[in-house]
């Protein structure tokens, strides 16, 4: 089984691959898709979708895990944020890939067991779940790892 985590964003969008074999998870591979800040937001949206679905054709997902959005000051980033999380659901949706949301405190309680973890104790835990040789980076896709690990531990 593969799940795909997603840390959704405009400008750079984490996302984590992990393989479920025998019940013990593994990093297939991680990274961001990042659009360029010079480019309309459709050619963005359009880079984002164009990516996500080289991403899905290679590693065919059981399931799909997203960040849920959550912000109280920023309503742009908000915006921006939405739109890409739109692509993601809307892609997930024709290809028939169910998609589960978590709240930045709930995939830190699964992955550390509290809610209060910061990023250097998350990637931390993401290195020795997965038995990475180092922190995994840049933090979007770390964190993308995490909420793919974070659906699998709620699977079980």
């Amino acid at each position: 089984m593969i799940v795909i985590g997603i840390d959704p964003g405009l400008a750079r969008m984490g996302y984590g691959v992990i393989a479920v074999n025998n019940r013990q998870p593994e990093a297939v591979c991680y990274g961001c898709i990042e659009s360029a800040k010079d480019l309309r937001t459709p050619e963005r949206l359009l880079h984002i979708y164009t990516g996500l679905t080289a991403l899905l054709e290679k590693y065919p997902p059981a399931h799909i895990a997203v960040e849920k959005l959550f912000f109280t000051k920023n309503i742009t980033s908000a915006m921006s944020v939405s739109e890409a999380r739109g692509v993601i659901l809307l892609l997930a949706e024709q290809q028939q890939i169910p998609v589960t949301e978590y709240t930045p405190n709930q995939v830190k309680q699964a992955i550390t067991g509290s809610g209060r973890a910061d990023k250097r104790q998350m990637q931390e835990m993401i290195m020795r779940l997965l038995h990475l040789p180092e922190l995994p980076r840049p933090d979007d896709a770390a964190d993308a790892l995490s909420i793919a690990l974070c659906h699998i531990h709620i699977l079980r």
